[in-house]
């Protein structure tokens, strides 16, 4: 369903306390749409688009797998998750080595980021795959070693305890707090500045070098070195100064570089004859905090050899200290390691609105002046909306404002039969933005009035703030609620589905609602295969569905459709590559798992639920869904890599 069929007024009273009129350029798809943003923290970078929908009860196609005929969503897009941003000086670990402030990175750049989980996540390069700015209150992290960041509240870093929340607007967000240690390899040396005694050093390690080696070499810094010499004598290029300084050594090791040294994985190794020359490199690189090695001694007619530690924080040091742009860098596959160094040291509150940066990448997170910083996630759900399906979904809300009278104006109709209604089944209707526009009361109060039956699925205890109409509904017709807790793993919650409540909270929630008289469901979902399809994890997470009250649990395996199906990958790749091929396996023939597969989940869950006193729902619970056909493998099937 398309939107170009909807307005919102501007002056039709739909406006929440404290909302600021925005005038952002409008989804070709939402002509006339009212435009919102709000100055609380928790919605802070969102947009909200107020439309007038012509309908709001809509039939599920035929073909569709859900058991039920008619919906309601009144919100398109979802705020459960948060965004994620940076002040734009930030500077940004590249593929190769360099670094780049993030206000000037764009698509198609090749970044560093991460791969794997815990102790056995390693650095890989990975694609930029869109940039965006806002501006939101900020926040300065200062850690250990003198490294500040400053950031939004809802910006992610990945510490020891697993991804921390600066500042989250959420309860239930995991927090940064002092003494945390972050994972990367620690603030980004600054690079040199071509000064007299650069430029010194430089013709020094070059013309020196090169005097010294055996083959001539060729490239950038011979053109470099031209450019110097218009500053800097000859002579005095050459002659061994008595008191260095800093920038001459930085300057002496890139030029002896681009003479005599080399790559060779993460070290830098220079080689020369000229045992004084290699002395100079040792005491350089010394000067300048670099750990240095001669295995292999100067003797008469033989190069000796002077290298670096073999560790990134050399590696990177070396290059970003010394200028030497030339040094090719290979760090894909070295470990990701967190360090005393990066301890969280200070969080502060800097009162203002800043503008600041994001970007996604291909693996979920990049290196932010030498800590793992987590971005956006990618989800293909908006681009019916003419809106991107990453950023977009998280932070461009449309709000069916009319919803409560069209509702009733529906119920009203004669031709309407009186069926029953799900809600939540495309976006969740407790999402943070309910809290602020108070959609359902109305939507509730409805089908209330109209003794209509429905029934409510959610991730969101906002639902308890409407117990007292739940109660009122149920009074009058027949009222179905269920609850989605696919695990109990919070390690596995945090990094799956971190905009929602956690799983502890939704059980709290369906215990509430128990005790309020509700026979509440709850839908094991989505079943994660490699992840939380294991006897051990179903048994655990029914469990604790039983000891909540839950009158019946319903497995439902993970199926991904295109858009749902990309973010996945992405995610997958990221934190768990070793279940890549599993999945391909899996979703070959389309957005379904094999029934095989399929039958041996429910026959877990089953037996979990008769050991713990969980029955089965009944079949008139459900609309009867035609068991599918083997789906034959179309060109056009998207690949889960």
């Amino acid at each position: 369903m398309r939107w170009s069929h909807l307005s919102a007024r501007a002056d039709d009273g739909s406006l929440p306390d404290r909302a600021a009129p925005a005038a952002p350029p409008l989804p070709l798809a939402l002509p006339g749409a009212t435009v919102r943003t709000f100055d609380t923290p928790g919605f802070a970078g969102m947009t909200f688009y107020e439309v007038r929908a012509k309908s709001l009860i809509n039939r599920v196609p035929g073909a569709s797998r859900v058991p039920f005929e008619w919906t309601v969503n009144p919100y398109r897009g979802c705020s459960h998750a948060c965004t994620y941003c940076l002040a734009g000086d930030t500077p940004i670990l590249m593929a190769d080595g360099s670094t780049r402030r993030l206000a000037e990175i764009r698509p198609g750049d090749s970044v560093m980021g991460t791969m794997g989980a815990g102790p056995h996540r390693r650095y890989v390069p990975t694609t930029v795959l869109d940039h965006w700015a806002t501006s939101k209150p900020s926040y300065r992290v200062t850690l250990s070693d003198g490294t500040r960041l400053v950031s939004s509240g809802d910006h992610r870093f990945l510490t020891d305890r697993g991804w921390r929340y600066v500042s989250p607007a959420e309860p239930h967000h995991p927090a940064l707090a002092i003494g945390d240690l972050m994972f990367g390899v620690g603030h980004f040396a600054e690079p040199p500045k071509e000064s007299p005694d650069y430029q010194a050093g430089f013709l020094c390690g070059l013309l020196r070098g090169d005097a010294a080696s055996r083959a001539a070499r060729e490239g950038d810094a011979w053109v470099r070195a031209d450019g110097y010499l218009d500053d800097v004598s000859l002579p005095d290029a050459l002659r061994w100064p008595e008191v260095p300084s800093g920038e001459w050594f930085k300057g002496f090791l890139g030029g002896a570089f681009s003479a005599v040294g080399r790559a060779e994985r993460l070290a830098v190794a220079f080689e020369s004859t000229d045992r004084i020359y290699l002395r100079w490199v040792t005491e350089a690189l010394t000067h300048l905090g670099l750990t240095s090695r001669t295995p292999v001694p100067c003797r008469a007619e033989r190069p000796g050899r002077v290298e670096t530690g073999r560790d990134l924080w050399s590696a990177l040091r070396f290059r970003h200290l010394t200028g030497a742009l030339d040094a090719p860098l290979d760090a894909s596959g070295v470990g990701v390691r967190a360090d005393r160094r990066l301890a969280v040291a200070d969080i502060e509150d800097l009162g203002l609105t800043l503008p600041l940066f994001d970007i996604s990448t291909g693996t979920g997170d990049f290196i932010a002046d030498g800590v793992v910083s987590h971005n956006c996630f990618a989800r293909g759900t908006h681009k019916y909306l003419d809106l991107d399906p990453g950023h977009d979904f998280d932070s461009r809300i449309v709000v069916k404002v009319n919803a409560g009278d069209l509702i009733r104006r529906e119920l009203a109709d004669s031709r309407w039969s009186g069926a029953p209604i799900a809600m939540g089944t495309n976006v969740d209707v407790y999402q943070r933005a309910e809290g602020r526009y108070r959609l359902m009361p109305e939507i509730l109060a409805a089908l209330r009035d109209h003794a209509n039956p429905f029934s409510i699925l959610t991730k969101g205890t906002l639902i308890l703030r409407d117990l007292d109409l739940l109660r009122q509904a149920a009074a009058v017709t027949q009222v179905a609620l269920a609850f989605s807790v696919g695990f109990v793993d919070e390690r596995v919650w945090r990094s799956a589905e971190p905009g929602t409540p956690s799983p502890q909270r939704r059980l709290d929630a369906v215990r509430r609602l128990t005790d309020a008289g509700f026979p509440v469901g709850v839908l094991l979902a989505p079943i994660l295969p490699g992840l939380t399809d294991t006897e051990e994890s179903i048994d655990e997470t029914v469990a604790a569905i039983a000891a909540a009250g839950a009158t019946s649990v319903t497995p439902i395996p993970l199926h991904l459709r295109p858009g749902a199906r990309e973010w996945y990958a992405s995610w997958l790749a990221r934190e768990h590559p070793h279940l890549v091929p599993r999945h391909r396996t899996l979703f070959a023939n389309g957005a379904y798992s094999p029934r095989t597969y399929q039958d041996e989940l429910s026959a877990r869950v089953r037996m979990a639920a008769r050991r713990h006193g969980l029955h089965r729902p009944t079949p008139a619970q459900f609309r009867t869904v035609p068991t599918p056909e083997t789906a034959t493998p179309q060109s056009t099937q998207l690949t889960l890599l």
